[in-house]
């Protein structure tokens, strides 16, 4: 029986993957971290009774949980990874926010615990075909921008799908900015920048995650496109994640990594 800890399991991404482990055959949630609790009682968000709660890292003892499931917010997960991988957890994270010099520590410490997990800038699949496909046009057309569109109470921006999208896209195209000499009459009206890849954040209720990557060329322009629209959607990444994280010796970045 492989054990779970869940960080944030009183959240919207918490409680779809409350439902997906207890309906996983050798799982088993044993405990749940959320800052706050406004009932102790477990089984009122779909915890086994069993299941001890906590409010606070400095409350969880070792050896609670084999795997820590994060689904928790970006100015906690840092914090939060870090305490699972020096405690002995496998971290599975869909929680976005961490920046590149925290993965590189957080990388770090897995090797020095010897233990492997997974960070995942997105668990629905075909916002991780959409990165993969991305990757393989930017070969073709240098010129790209992104525009992320979420919910209205998303904490980041942009999201962390579109910040990898932006990565792997710059690994596969000579360093390139488009209209280099263009002015802004308003700050911010061209969104951020990625080694010249301008990103554009949407926050809107009525949205749950979706991302649109446009490359334009001469004469032509291509734009690669997925929604999700259920949060059920990224449940079957997750349990891809779960069941995979013991095999791994690293931490790896990626969904696709273990696909």
């Amino acid at each position: 029986m492989k054990t779970v800890l869940i960080a944030g399991f009183n959240g919207s991404m918490g409680q779809q993957a409350v439902k997906l482990v207890n309906s996983m055959e050798g799982f088993e949630i044993t405990a749940g971290l959320a800052h706050h609790l406004p009932d102790s009682d477990p089984t009122s968000y779909g915890l086994p009774a069993t299941a001890l709660l906590f409010t606070s890292l400095d409350e969880i003892p070792t050896g609670i949980a084999d795997i820590w499931l994060d689904f928790t917010v970006p100015t906690a997960v840092y914090a939060n990874v870090k305490y699972a991988l020096t405690h002995g957890y496998r971290p599975v994270v869909g929680t976005t926010g961490l920046t590149d010099d925290q993965e590189v520590e957080l990388k770090k410490l897995t090797q020095d615990n010897h233990l492997g997990g997974l960070i995942a800038p997105n668990f629905g699949m075909s916002a991780v075909l959409l990165m993969k496909f991305a990757q393989e046009a930017a070969k073709y057309f240098p010129d790209v921008e992104i525009i992320e569109m979420h919910h209205e109470d998303k904490k980041d921006a942009p999201s962390g799908t579109a910040l990898n999208t932006a990565k792997l896209i710059s690994k596969n195209r000579p360093a390139h900015q488009t209209a280099p000499d263009e002015t802004e009459s308003l700050a911010g009206s061209r969104g951020g920048d990625y080694e010249g890849i301008k990103l554009h954040a949407v926050r809107l209720p009525g949205y749950v995650a979706h991302e649109q990557v446009l490359f334009g060329g001469a004469g032509e322009a291509l734009t690669i496109r997925q929604d999700s629209f259920d949060r059920k959607s990224f449940m079957s990444g997750v349990k891809v994640a779960l069941e995979q994280v013991h095999t791994l010796d690293q931490l790896v970045v990626g969904l696709e990594q273990i696909l």
